[in-house]
């Protein structure tokens, strides 16, 4: 799993990205959970993550309204399947607004641009 850590900061709360190649939704919680096994990413107010496999579109908001929503458009525009993408937030004390949307665009792009599966 290729992992960018503290990509965007944004009064008070910071964005990471992960991803790994992924066929379906179990291998996708197999490998949230794996990310979660690093301290900091447990504690992460928020692990919103999308995928397009054999089974379809999947996408988890983890609290984050809508933002799985935003990977998983982004996934779609970029025509790739088979491969997780996970945008984490850590809460800084201030609510972002629609702030909040861009950040996990800006998140993905990152990601694809390092990792272009």
């Amino acid at each position: 799993m290729r992992i960018l850590e503290k990509i965007i900061s944004d009064r008070g709360s910071t964005y990471a990205v992960a991803g790994a190649p992924c066929r379906s939704e179990t291998e996708a919680k197999a490998l949230l959970a794996e990310l979660k096994r690093k301290k900091a990413f447990a504690k992460a107010t928020h692990n919103t993550w999308a995928l397009i496999c054999e089974d379809g579109a999947i996408k988890n908001d983890d609290g984050e309204a809508g933002a799985g929503m935003v990977i998983l458009r982004m996934l779609e525009r970029e025509n790739i399947r088979d491969h997780l993408v996970i945008v984490t937030r850590w809460f800084g004390g201030k609510h972002l607004g629609g702030d909040r949307f861009r950040h996990v665009q800006e998140a993905v792009r990152l990601y694809l641009s390092e990792v272009r599966p």
